[in-house]
C-alpha cells in the first residue's frame, strides 16, 4: 500500500492474454501465445480455460479462439458516445452551477442532435430532456456539430432544405444556414437566439476527441434577456474552458 494501491498481477496477465488472442491473425497455439508473453505453458492454458468458461473465449470449429458471447456483449455497452458521457459529466456539473443555467451536451446521430447530459438550475423547465433528439438546423449545439461535418456530409445534408420554421427567428433557408455554418467553423462557437423556441437563447461550443474530430458539443441556454453581448463572452470563456478540460479528459483515456 506504500505506493497506493496494489494491482492484481494475475488479472493483469489474463487481460493481456485475452488482448493477444484476439489480436491473433494466425491461429497459433497457446504455447505459441504462452512464449509470446513470456507466461508459463500451464498459466497459459489455465487463463484460457478460464477465459472460455466465463465466455469471453470460444473454440471456433476450426480450432482457432475467437472472442465469446460475453465478450460481444460487454463490447455493445460501451461506445464512443459514453465515453465522452463520462468524461463530460462532472465538468459540466460543475459549469452549470457556476453559470446559474441550463448544461447540456449533445452528438449527432443521423443528422438529429441527441441529448446526452443535462444539468443546472431550471433544467426541469426545459423541454429538452436526456435522449431526446432535435432537429439539429435550429439549435446551437446542431448547428455546432453540423459545422464541423465534413463538407460532403454537410452538402448533403443542406440539400434537404428549405427547413420548417419553428419560430419566426428560424433559419429556413439552406443557402443562409450554409453561411452560418461556415461562420461558426471559424469563430468556433454557435448560437441558437429563439430559434427553436421563443425566448430562449443558446450557447454552443464544439467538444474535440484525441484525433481532433468534433464528437460532441455543450450548450448553455438562457432567456434571451438575460444574454448580454458583455455576459455572452464572459460565458463563452467558461464554455471554451470546460470543452478544454473534457477534451483532456477524453485524451487520458484514448
Amino acid at each position: 500500500m506504500r505506493h497506493g494501491t496494489p494491482i492484481i498481477s494475475a488479472l493483469g496477465r489474463s487481460l493481456a492474454m485475452l488482448e493477444a488472442v484476439l489480436a491473433d491473425r494466425e491461429g497459433r497455439s497457446i504455447d505459441a501465445l504462452s512464449r509470446q508473453l513470456g507466461l508459463p505453458r500451464a498459466t497459459a492454458h489455465r487463463q484460457i480455460h478460464s477465459l472460455m468458461h466465463e465466455g469471453y473465449l470460444v473454440r471456433l470449429r476450426s480450432g482457432q479462439l475467437a472472442a465469446g458471447p460475453r465478450l460481444m456483449n460487454l463490447l455493445q455497452l460501451v461506445d464512443n458516445k459514453q465515453l465522452i458521457v463520462a468524461a463530460a459529466a462532472p465538468v459540466l456539473h460543475r459549469l452549470a452551477a457556476r453559470v446559474g443555467s441550463v448544461v447540456q451536451l449533445g452528438t449527432l446521430e443521423n443528422d438529429m442532435v441527441t441529448y446526452r447530459i443535462k444539468t443546472g438550475v431550471g433544467a426541469g423547465e426545459l423541454f429538452t430532456k436526456v435522449g431526446l433528439q432535435l432537429e439539429a438546423y435550429c439549435t446551437g449545439i446542431g448547428k455546432v456539430l453540423l459545422a464541423h461535418l465534413p463538407k460532403a456530409h454537410r452538402e448533403a445534408y443542406l440539400a434537404n432544405g428549405p427547413f420548417p420554421a419553428l419560430t419566426e427567428h428560424t433559419i429556413t433557408s439552406p443557402q443562409q444556414l450554409r453561411s452560418e455554418l461556415d461562420e461558426i467553423h471559424q469563430r468556433g462557437f454557435g448560437m441558437d437566439s429563439e430559434e427553436i423556441a421563443p425566448g430562449l437563447f443558446c450557447l454552443a461550443v464544439p467538444v474535440r476527441g484525441p484525433d481532433q474530430s468534433v464528437s460532441a458539443a455543450i450548450s448553455v441556454s438562457r432567456l434571451l434577456a438575460n444574454s448580454a453581448a458583455g455576459k455572452n463572452q464572459a460565458l463563452l470563456e467558461l464554455m471554451q474552458e470546460a470543452a478544454r478540460e473534457i477534451e483532456q479528459n477524453l485524451a487520458s483515456a484514448a
